[in-house]
């Protein structure tokens, strides 16, 4: 099972937000690049990134930070936040990226998640954010009253090559993955599942293994502050 430690860049900083809010957020002193670089140095082969600048903008404002992490560590990265159009895909191909993350985008248009997972095979990631078993987009903001499951069904065989699950409760929160919820996802979805929100500790970790369909896990604010230790994480990469 893939490790993914988080990186979310707001500002040219790393920064973590509390269920996906703007006003509750906690910046870093350690700039992105160096985050990354620790991340390598563990040993961690995959990262996560989101791009909170362009989640607001719909740009990829953080393009030369990211391209900066790929090129320097040679780390799996994927990558998401308000990746709206095929420039913005091809922006991230041309850098280096493994993975595309699409969220709000796909939800609101299923013939663009269609359409860029023929033009970018094996490139195109789906993130589902859920609150309650509803999707929820536009940063969170926005509930999109689709049932998360219904919603999967329908764009299963659209060729997404990685699904990555969030319970926006447990975001940020550190009460562990919503595990039941990410199963029946997992179940059901045609491509391997990541898990995100709520990490809070190496059991977390260790349950994940035990799921079917699970490809990896996200974690991010535990790291930071210090519940996980970078050391104790690497000894579970597989």
């Amino acid at each position: 099972m893939k490790i993914f430690p988080a990186i979310d860049i707001k500002d040219k900083k790393c920064v973590r937000l509390v269920k996906g809010d703007f006003n509750n957020k906690t910046e870093y002193e350690t700039s992105p690049v160096e985050q990354a670089g620790k991340y390598k140095d563990h040993g961690f082969k995959n990262l996560h990134i989101v791009d909170l600048d362009g989640a607001l903008t719909g740009e990829t404002v953080n393009l030369n930070i990211i391209q900066n992490i790929v090129g320097k560590f040679n780390l799996k990265v994927e990558v998401g936040g308000g990746i709206r159009n095929t420039d913005s895909i091809q922006k991230y191909i041309d850098a280096g990226v493994e993975k595309v993350i699409l969220g709000s985008a796909a939800i609101k248009d299923k013939n663009f998640l269609k359409v860029v997972c023929e033009q970018f095979p094996n490139k195109i990631a789906l993130g589902l954010d859920a609150k309650d078993g509803y999707l929820s987009v536009s940063g969170w903001k926005e509930n999109s009253n689709q049932l998360t499951l219904d919603y999967l069904k329908e764009v299963n065989d659209y060729g997404v090559s990685r699904l990555i699950y969030t319970d926006i409760n447990r975001d940020g929160m550190k009460q562990s993955p919503n595990f039941k919820e990410t199963s029946r996802v997992a179940e059901i979805s045609n491509c391997p599942v990541i898990i995100s929100g709520g990490v809070s500790s190496i059991n977390d970790i260790k349950k994940a293994k035990s799921l079917k369909n699970i490809e990896g896990i996200i974690v991010g604010k535990a790291i930071y502050d210090g519940d996980i230790k970078l050391e104790d994480l690497a000894t579970e990469i597989n």
